[in-house]
């Protein structure tokens, strides 16, 4: 790990910007990086709806790129490229991480990485916009909940078929969530789901989701409603007008709020998150 290969120094980088160090594989080093990343590299689609403007930003963007827009706009991204770049890092530093694919509303339209520790399969999703900050063992016995704000995530070891999932729920309505196939895949696999995600008609091109989950700030924005939570205390606000948008993120997520504004130009939060 202290090659100085291009993509070396490009893996140093990351961890700087996730302000770890390097560490031989193990349960608490993945849960250092999980949380780290939770909360330095936020869940975001305005990155996202640049591509409606820019067709360079449409797809994945290299690790380089992807680096310089967390550094420089506090951007990150949906699970293309937060679970994929991460499974990147995983691998550099020796973890045995596959990249596998997820079941949503449509067969594997959400990328989750699944990494094999002394025997045992961990998920590490850092890419669903949900507080996973602790890798979820896959073979336990019993289901995890995860409270955070008027939410309520439950991670099933042995849900659908057998297959580990998640469930989202809000204010006690089920809101989401998705099934895990264990498969390994490789990211090429996704270009046609990645390439729909773009499509004008596409969730994310019609909605705004950031979230951010660590101190000093863990905060969500869900179209018009901004969600701030600490502890088992939470409070929702509701954001007057979708002008108010870009002040309220570069606030909250230090995004700049022009880059916030130009992402938003001609986008009618009309999909409900």
């Amino acid at each position: 790990m202290s090659s100085t290969t291009p993509a070396a120094i490009l893996f140093e980088r990351y961890l700087a910007v996730l302000g770890v160090r390097a560490r031989h594989p193990s349960l608490d080093a993945l849960a250092e990086l999980t949380a780290a990343h939770l909360a330095r590299v936020p869940f975001e689609n305005a990155s996202k709806l640049l591509g409606r403007h820019d067709p360079s930003r449409r797809g994945v963007p290299d690790l380089a790129r992807y680096l310089d827009g967390i550094e420089q706009c506090r951007f990150g991204g949906t699970c293309y490229a937060n679970n994929f770049h991460l499974h990147r890092l995983l691998v550099h530093l020796g973890y045995a991480a596959t990249l596998c694919g997820a079941d949503m509303s449509a067969p594997n339209v959400h990328i989750v990485n699944v990494v094999s520790l002394d025997g045992r399969r961990y998920l590490a999703d850092v890419g669903y916009g949900a507080p996973l900050v602790e890798p979820l063992a896959m073979d336990a016995a019993d289901a995890r909940e995860i409270a955070w704000g008027p939410f309520r995530y439950v991670f099933r070891p042995r849900g659908c078929d057998g297959r580990a999932g998640l469930e989202m729920y809000c204010d006690g309505t089920r809101g989401g969530g998705y099934v895990v196939n264990p498969a390994a895949r490789r990211i090429e696999e996704f270009a046609g789901v990645i390439a729909e995600s773009f499509d004008p008609r596409a969730t994310f091109m019609n909605a705004l989701f950031v979230a951010r989950f660590g101190e000093p700030r863990p905060a969500m924005v869900r179209n018009l409603t901004l969600i701030q939570a600490s502890g088992s205390t939470w409070r929702a606000t509701s954001i007057v007008s979708p002008d108010d948008l870009p002040r309220v993120v570069a606030r909250e997520f230090g995004m700049p709020g022009d880059l916030v504004r130009r992402a938003l130009d001609g986008v009618r939060l009309t999909h409900s998150l």
